[in-house]
């Protein structure tokens, strides 16, 4: 039998293994990798089928998504998000409100740049954002802005899509 001979890792990284394993063992897993798979959670109404297609493309993207099918206008009030900038769902991710159709790249971003303000919107509903991009709109795409809504209710344009 022909065994390949693996070299011992060094003492160091030995010991940093060794220290993942026990966080991870004790259910205390470092910030990094918790923060691989953001939980976002989704008020909207049980029938709206493009709130289905975010959440879809969410989940596509890598996020952990938990629907709640009850309507999304006191998780709007709740989260501070001016109703000037509603849509038909709203979400929320670690402390943020996501309001509509919000592409997950963007979401991403936020969590890294982490923003004093309220959250991210996109109003009214955009053909051509995620979710409202299937083939019953034909491959049409509007222009829309992703707003960075701020405490103070006014919001600047966090990106263009164009």
């Amino acid at each position: 039998m022909n065994r390949a001979r693996v070299a011992p890792l060094p003492t160091a990284r030995r010991r940093v293994l060794a220290a993942a394993l026990a966080l991870v063992a004790a259910g205390r897993v470092p910030r990094a990798f918790a923060a691989a798979r953001p939980r976002i959670d989704v008020w909207k109404s049980p029938s709206c089928g493009c709130c289905e297609g975010w959440i879809a493309h969410l989940r596509a993207a890598g996020f952990e998504v938990v629907a709640r099918d009850e309507g999304n206008t006191d998780a709007r009030a709740r989260l501070g998000m001016p109703l000037a900038y509603g849509s038909c769902h709203t979400g929320e991710v670690a402390g943020y409100a996501l309001e509509g159709h919000v592409p997950a790249v963007e979401v991403r971003r936020l969590l890294q740049q982490r923003p004093d303000a309220v959250g991210l919107a996109v109003p009214a509903m955009p053909v051509g954002s995620p979710g409202m991009d299937g083939p019953e709109y034909g491959g049409r795409r509007d222009a829309y802005d992703v707003l960075l809504v701020l405490r103070d209710g006014r919001a600047s344009v966090y990106r263009a899509y164009r």
